[in-house]
């Protein structure tokens, strides 16, 4: 995963395709699915979960009824199946029997899944040290992870998931779905050439960041709100026609942000593949062509949505032309897009080399991204490259004006000065610096423990 993305990627767990329950469901195992739907689904499926009156935990007001709108919000845009789950109905048990039997056997390979779920969440540590979200069922504690759902569990469930699209909503304050990569599905006919509406994906957004308190405005949930009138249409910003997934996660993350007065940050990411799942469908030709954004604010939006279509590409290592086409796009929406500047410099540099468009790039990103480190960071590196080691060391230490505790310009500046620039003193306190943040490389450590007791510390 690119260092950038690591960085500001925040977007995307693994949200909740299996909390479902063994539902009221004891239909024989479905008929395959032969050839393509007339269509873009055979069938689509929303299993919208809520719990309110927790067993061992304690309440959540108004869960269940926010969960009631989302179900209504559904049935309204003509989904087959709307499965309602509440309370005693997400016990653990039948949450894996459903992650395991229910939700497999059922969902077919040309088919939409949506799962919604309000309840408790929240965050331990892999074996690693690794952020691992989790689900609280109705009857566990808060704190206990073994009868919660993690996203590991919940990424192991998509890998067999055959279904087309999937959009996990959670209206919970969590994160902690990057501790390992979802592997890919292999289905016959996955190779054969698609186009925009057949790619699989599998997306989550969710209500906040991990520890954020989820605000209500009158009682009712700020998430939900936007979320309904969301899936109403309002969403669909270059009004096209088309309500996709990406459009809800960019709407949802403005309203709240908002209307929470920046106190609640919804995350969205692209889990798998490179699609987006439709939530209304338009016209062919509306969707392959696209309506141009026309105002200043659609322009932006559009630029925005542009940029996380290529985010999401790069995250997962696949088609580094297509992302650098759409950042390309994004920039002639909004040619002041200063984070579109740093990631254009960032494969400019280092998946699609060539170092004068990068230095281009990164150039503009420093005027129109000051407060992004990552700007100057990438400015550095590829003066470094270029063979210009003052101005490389000049561009890095401005990048920890913006951030002191950027603990990757410090490794950086370390080799710099170790190999390029052969000052030794400040290669040492680099690399020491390096390592009280929490690195761990070989490198640093054998140059502080050979350090010399006289070095100057080196300040930003």
């Amino acid at each position: 995963m690119l260092p950038i993305a690591c960085r500001r990627l925040q977007l995307f767990l693994f949200a909740f395709l299996t909390c479902l329950l063994v539902v009221p469901f004891c239909a024989p195992v479905a008929f395959a699915q032969l050839g393509k739907p007339e269509g873009l689904y055979y069938k689509s499926w929303a299993i919208v979960i809520g719990v309110e009156n927790y067993l061992l935990a304690p309440k959540i007001p108004g869960a269940i009824e926010d969960a009631k709108r989302v179900a209504q919000a559904f049935r309204q845009l003509g989904f087959d199946e709307v499965v309602e789950l509440y309370d005693k109905d997400v016990s653990a048990r039948r949450l894996q029997q459903t992650l395991s039997d229910f939700l497999p056997r059922k969902v077919g390979r040309y088919d939409r899944l949506v799962i919604y779920f309000a309840g408790h969440a929240g965050v331990t540590q892999d074996l690693d040290g690794n952020e691992l979200g989790y689900l609280v069922p109705w009857d566990a504690q808060r704190e206990n992870v073994s009868k919660s759902l993690t996203f590991e569990h919940l990424k192991e469930f998509s890998r067999r998931s055959a279904s087309k699209h999937t959009l996990f909503l959670l209206n919970a304050a969590v994160r902690g779905w990057e501790v390992s990569t979802i592997q890919p599905l292999a289905l016959e006919g996955r190779l054969a050439p698609e186009d925009e509406t057949e790619r699989r994906a599998v997306q989550v957004l969710t209500a906040g960041d991990k520890g954020e308190s989820l605000s209500q405005e009158n009682g009712k949930s700020l998430f939900v709100q936007a979320l309904v009138n969301g899936l109403s249409g309002t969403a669909d910003r270059n009004k096209n026609g088309w309500l996709m997934a990406s459009e809800i996660g960019v709407y949802i993350q403005q309203q709240v942000l908002e209307q929470s007065k920046g106190a609640q940050h919804p995350l969205f990411v692209q889990l798998e593949g490179e699609g987006d799942t439709v939530l209304m469908e338009g016209r062919k030709a509306a969707f392959t062509h696209g309506a141009e954004p026309q105002s200043p604010a659609e322009r932006r939006q559009a630029a925005k949505m542009q940029y996380e279509r290529a985010f999401a590409l790069l995250q997962t290592e696949k088609s580094p032309e297509e992302a650098l086409e759409r950042l390309d796009k994004a920039l002639e929406y909004d040619p002041t897009f200063g984070d579109a500047y740093v990631l254009k410099s960032y494969v400019r540099l280092e998946v699609l080399p060539n170092l004068e468009d990068a230095l281009s790039a990164a150039t503009l990103a420093v005027q129109y991204a000051p407060k992004n480190p990552d700007a100057q960071y990438t400015l550095g590196l590829i003066h470094e490259k270029r063979g210009q080691y003052t101005e490389a060391e000049h561009a890095m230490r401005e990048a920890l004006v913006v951030n002191p505790n950027y603990v990757d310009v410090y490794f950086s500046l370390g080799l710099l000065y170790a190999d390029k620039l052969m000052d030794q003193s400040k290669s040492v306190e680099a690399f020491r610096r390096y390592l009280e943040l929490g690195g761990n490389h070989a490198r640093a450590r054998t140059a502080v423990a050979q350090q010399s007791p006289t070095a100057a510390p080196l300040k930003p």
